[in-house]
Formats: C-alpha cells, structure tokens, sequence
C-alpha cells in the first residue's frame, strides 16, 4: 500500500504561487491531487492518467500543473495565480484501475496523504 506525505503549503496573497509535493513509497496507475474546504467534500483539482495524460477542473485550468519524477518518487503541484477560493486543505491520492470511477473522483482512490493546508488571502 501507498504512503504519501504532503508538503509546501502555506499562505499567500491572491495572484502569489506555491508548489505543493507529494512524496510517496510506491508509484500507483492513478496519481491525484484533491482538495477539501470544512464541511465540503473532496474536490479533484489535477490528476495524471494511466499513460501520463494530465486532466484539470476546470476552476484550475491555465493555473495549476500536475507532474511527478518517478525517480524522486515525488509528486508535484505547482499553483499560480492563486485565488482566496482556492484556500483548502490539499491531498495527495494514488489509486489503480480496478477502482476507476474517473479521474478526479475521490472514490477511484484508496491511498491519501495526510493533507497541506493552503491558505488565499485578498
């Protein structure tokens, strides 16, 4: 089973960038970054396809890219432009095809980081 340790949140102003990373013990088909505010479900913001395609929501579109170096076992997301909306706790997710519900679905992932809070200020 996957281990994933999140890191490089933190607070900003609007129009500022960070880069969260996704440090993780076993490579997975699916790799995700989601979101969650209180109360709220978790959002999929960025994920990367069993053949290395990359998908969106459409609210990070233009602003936000998904990668990840199999040889650092590490994950990335790196955020630009942020906006006070896109204040969340970020999690990391792998998951395998034979739980695919699509690709920003949080239930096609069964491994989840422990969370890096984002905080947007105006």
């Amino acid at each position: 089973q996957a281990q994933l340790v999140e890191s490089g949140g933190g607070s900003v102003q609007a129009g500022g960038s960070l880069r969260l990373s996704c440090l993780y013990t076993t490579g997975r088909w699916y790799m995700a970054w989601f979101r969650q505010t209180p109360g709220e479900g978790r959002e999929g913001v960025a994920a990367f396809t069993g053949r290395g395609v990359t998908v969106y929501a459409d609210s990070v579109k233009g602003r936000f890219t998904i990668s990840r170096d199999d040889t650092a076992n590490t994950l990335y997301l790196q955020m630009n432009n942020l906006k006070p909306e896109d204040t969340a706790m970020y999690y990391c997710a792998a998951g395998d095809p034979e739980h695919y519900m699509g690709y920003l679905k949080s239930s096609t992932y069964r491994n989840w980081g422990q969370g890096t809070q984002v905080t947007v200020s105006s």
